[in-house]
């Protein structure tokens, strides 16, 4: 089934690849629609995608990768929305096999980087366990938490526009919600060269922000998933140090009683957040329905 497409693009101070990047998705989706969102940029980007065919929409300054994300979503007009980087790193390409794979059925298609797409060994590694630790917290494998290429539809991606954060990981924040939200995501193996210019990530500000959200996401959608460990590791600790207050002292000391309760309270406390979630959704689906 043939749809309209929007490729969105954030952009900041990519005005040495930004032509060439719009000129390769032109002849690979000649019809499509192009949004670049131009964040602030003190170079030509702006002009050079206007001279390029592009809708550019301006931020008055830098408001984030995120804040550029939610401008291009609002201001396209596909049906399906296309987001990929502007810094060259992408093969405009392989978008038509997001959305063979979009037309199967799933909302969401993510392009998943292999390994020797990683920019260096640590971001690597440090991908893998965001991508392990969403997979426990959603209940699904997720091959690629911080991808910037992807495809989804354009009605189920402005859900969560309100989710999203005005910096960095906006790929984390849709993924998970996609997930939990109950819509199939799909994903497509592809290989990301290398960027044109500085990065504007910084891996240890921006990476504790992507655990902050995976957590925060996950509370939202799967309380008791976060709250168990948790539990489960304060029943240990107690048990333990009563084996051991017992063996030594023959006695039940009140560290042992403190971690314990704390155990009952952080369990209350998760379950009665996984009632509230399941409300908040039960809420969300009956407005839908009435509409």
């Amino acid at each position: 089934m043939k749809r309209n497409i929007s490729v969105v693009l954030p952009a900041k101070n990519e005005a040495l690849v930004i032509g060439r990047v719009l000129a390769e998705i032109r002849v690979n989706l000649p019809d499509a629609e192009i949004v670049v969102v131009n964040d602030g940029s003190t170079d030509d980007t702006a002009e050079e995608a206007r001279r390029a065919g592009a809708v550019v929409i301006d931020h008055p300054y830098s408001m984030g990768n995120g804040a550029a994300i939610k401008s291009g979503a609002r201001a396209a007009t596909g049906d399906v929305l296309v987001f990929m980087d502007a810094d060259g790193q992408h093969d405009s390409a392989d978008i038509r096999r997001l959305l063979e794979r979009l037309n199967e059925g799933f909302d969401m298609v993510v392009g998943a980087r292999d390994g020797s797409s990683q920019a260096s060994v640590g971001r690597g590694l440090a991908n893998r366990f965001y991508n392990r630790l969403a997979s426990y917290m959603t209940g699904h494998r997720i091959d690629d938490l911080t991808s910037g290429l992807r495809a989804a539809r354009a009605e189920r991606f402005r859900e969560f526009l309100y989710l999203l954060p005005n910096g960095f990981s906006y790929p984390t924040t849709s993924t998970m919600a996609f997930f939990r939200a109950g819509y199939p995501v799909a994903y497509v193996p592809i290989w990301a060269g290398k960027r044109v210019g500085k990065s504007h990530v910084r891996i240890l500000k921006d990476g504790t922000r992507f655990l902050l959200i995976i957590f925060k996401i996950g509370t939202l959608y799967s309380p008791l998933k976060l709250f168990a460990p948790v539990v489960a590791v304060q029943v240990l600790l107690g048990l333990a140090y009563y084996a051991y207050t017992f063996i030594e002292h023959g006695r039940l000391s009140l560290a042992t009683i403190f971690m314990l309760t704390s155990a009952v309270t952080t369990f209350l406390i998760g379950l009665v957040s996984e009632q509230i979630t399941q409300l908040m959704y039960r809420s969300t689906g009956e407005e839908k329905a009435s509409r």
